[in-house]
């Protein structure tokens, strides 16, 4: 049994179940969607239970008018979306232009691809996770694929705030365990960043390398430096500028824009190498092109360090691991994580907590495990009665 109903209006049936309930189902369109619901049950003639037709209707039309409610105002795929957000992203909140050219290039190399022909609201949260499956298993890192994760993630919040989609599937997500940061990090020892300076092909990658082991600034930081921001009375770097992808920008975060401080030695190299460049006023770079003033290659750059590292025949290192030498050396000799913390610009304490394997032991494990068993071989013990190792300070 069926009613004949105007055009967009749905419909009205009456389904027998087994039981012989007869059941009232409304089904209707939303966009391209069908609905189907059961309403209630149907009232039999002479009773007061279930539902009269008239009032099946009512409330399907409540029905269809909660859905058509949840319906975005405007249907946009992910790519559409995705450039929408990134215009504000670059016009509202002033994001650096390479912070926007890596998210370009995850939306419409990755991302777009993937979903494309899909609108926002036909993307669940199964369908992120098959995303996700797919490019771990494409060879990408876990934490590169988190990245695009992320941005995804401030598609759809920024779709939900605009209407175009009603709920964001990346937040209900089931994410993996967070690894914590590699403990086997990149650093030299003192004695082979010295055999890595004498290898340098020239004198000005000698301090240039010198600069990275003993501030360590990023290279795009190191590219940035002015001869202003070499504060020789404060006797500290001062960094405000990065050099990446061919633009001068911000530093990488708030935190990054820092002031290091500056070893004798340091101070000594570069006022030499001040004295030895033909860019000596305060807006030129301190490591600029020796012929045109202009910034370094970072490419050739980084050639020339693994060049030398291979040269003096020392570990495998990558320029960054320059500034990796720096954490590890000023944990050794005893600074707090927390101003290594400020000097490295890290935005997270999480991030530092690496070199706490390098700083001194406040504990004196190593004199406590000594007298506890150094005299273990012989069937002595080094440990008084009183159970205190004694001379420990």
């Amino acid at each position: 049994m069926s009613a004949r109903r105007a055009y967009g209006s749905g419909s009205l049936t009456i389904r027998r179940e087994a039981t012989g309930r007869e059941m009232w189902i409304g089904q209707w369109r939303v966009g391209d969607r069908r609905v189907k619901r059961r309403l209630g049950v149907r009232r039999a003639s002479g009773s007061r239970d279930g539902l009269t037709r008239a009032q099946a209707e009512k409330e399907m039309r409540r029905l269809m008018e909660s859905e058509l409610a949840l319906m975005p105002a405007v249907r946009l795929e992910l790519l559409e979306a995705g450039e929408r957000y990134l215009r504000h992203l670059g016009d509202v909140m002033e994001r650096k232009p390479t912070t926007l050219q890596d998210y370009g290039i995850i939306l419409r190399k990755r991302l777009g691809p993937f979903f494309a022909g899909r609108a926002l609201e036909k993307i669940d949260a199964d369908l992120v996770g098959a995303y996700r499956a797919q490019q771990l298993r494409a060879g990408l890192a876990p934490k590169t694929v988190q990245n695009h994760l992320a941005f995804l993630h401030g598609v759809f919040a920024h779709a939900v705030r605009r209407e175009w989609a009603n709920t964001n599937p990346v937040a209900a997500l089931e994410r993996p365990p967070q690894k914590g940061p590699d403990p086997d990090i990149q650093y030299l020892e003192p004695a082979e960043l010295e055999l890595v300076l004498r290898t340098a092909a020239n004198p000005a990658d000698r301090v240039l390398f010198l600069t990275a082991a003993l501030t360590g600034l990023r290279q795009g930081e190191l590219l940035a430096l002015r001869w202003r921001d070499v504060d020789w009375t404060a006797g500290v770097v001062r960094v405000r500028r990065s050099y990446t992808r061919g633009a001068m920008s911000a530093p990488k975060s708030r935190r990054s824009s820092r002031a290091v401080p500056i070893a004798d030695r340091l101070g000594a190299e570069l006022e030499r190498h001040f004295q030895a460049s033909r860019f000596q006023e305060d807006d030129h770079l301190v490591f600029a092109h020796p012929e045109l003033g202009t910034p370094r290659d970072a490419s050739k750059l980084r050639k020339r360090f693994a060049e030398a590292v291979t040269t003096a025949g020392v570990r495998p290192i990558r320029f960054h691991g320059l500034r990796h030498t720096f954490g590890t050396q000023m944990a050794a000799a005893g600074a707090p994580l927390r101003a290594i913390q400020e000097w490295m610009g890290h935005r997270d304490h999480k991030t530092t907590q690496i070199y706490a394997d390098y700083a001194p032991d406040p504990s004196h494990g190593r004199q406590w495990a000594e007298r506890a068993f150094g005299g273990a071989a012989s069937g002595e013990s080094s440990v008084p009665a009183d159970g205190s190792p004694t001379g420990i300070g």
